[in-house]
């Protein structure tokens, strides 16, 4: 599974991602709450393993963002704070699972299998993307919309691609340059605010209703 683990003590932080590596899983690994927030928000994870005491938004508001904006992947709180109201209070906000510190690593992995298993298969072996009235066949490399076929370049199909995955969800100019474009620094280029340009004018200006969504000040984004 790929898997997000948020906790900024580095120590348990290490041994969790040195585990989790050594079972065959693909991790990220970060310190900050709100960093986890954006990230979680642009890259479709299996699993999120987040500590419940963060230093700048804690891991419940974390996974509460996350549920708000549709989000619904798997998440397990770390935690001290072992009380029953503390464990009731952070499965109603969203996790899956919470483990109190100290806790072994065994029973870790036991109950990010056992979460695993719930996940639905389809959404891995997922090759039609729809929105509307829009379709894209990720095998045939097809795009329509209304039956009508789109004929989209290689970018402009990727970047639809990744619009439709997160449909609904906003994609900042900076999550599609790394998503996109695989550019991880601002380039001080309309880069992709011409390829924006270029896939509305195929996949709405000859239709009825806009599919894509400016967002103002934050991004872009695939409506229904």
């Amino acid at each position: 599974m790929k898997i997000l683990v948020v906790e900024d003590d580095t120590t348990t932080a290490e041994f969790i991602t040195r585990g989790l590596t050594e079972e065959g899983h693909s991790v990220d690994r970060l310190a900050s709450g709100r960093e986890a927030l954006s990230q979680a928000m642009s890259v479709p994870y299996d699993m999120l393993v987040v500590d419940r005491m963060l230093p700048d938004l804690d891991g419940l508001s974390l996974v509460k963002a996350l549920r708000t904006a549709k989000v619904s992947t798997p998440a397990i709180f770390l935690t001290a704070m072992g009380g029953i109201d503390d464990r009731i209070q952070g499965l109603s906000e969203g996790g899956d699972d919470y483990l109190v510190k100290p806790f072994a690593f065994g029973e870790l992995s036991a109950r990010i299998a056992a979460l695993g298993r719930r996940l639905p298969m389809a959404d891995a072996a997922e090759t039609v993307l729809r929105a509307g009235d829009l379709e894209m066949d990720l095998v045939r490399r097809k795009v329509t919309r209304g039956g009508e076929a789109i004929d989209l370049l290689p970018r402009e199909f990727a970047l639809l691609e990744h619009l439709l995955r997160r449909k609904g969800r906003v994609q900042t100019r900076t999550m599609l340059l790394e998503a996109v474009w695989d550019i991880h620094f601002d380039p001080q280029t309309n880069v992709v605010e011409t390829h924006v340009s270029r896939l509305r004018a195929k996949v709405d200006r000859p239709f009825e209703r806009d599919l894509i969504v400016t967002v103002r000040g934050a991004g872009y984004k695939i409506t229904e």
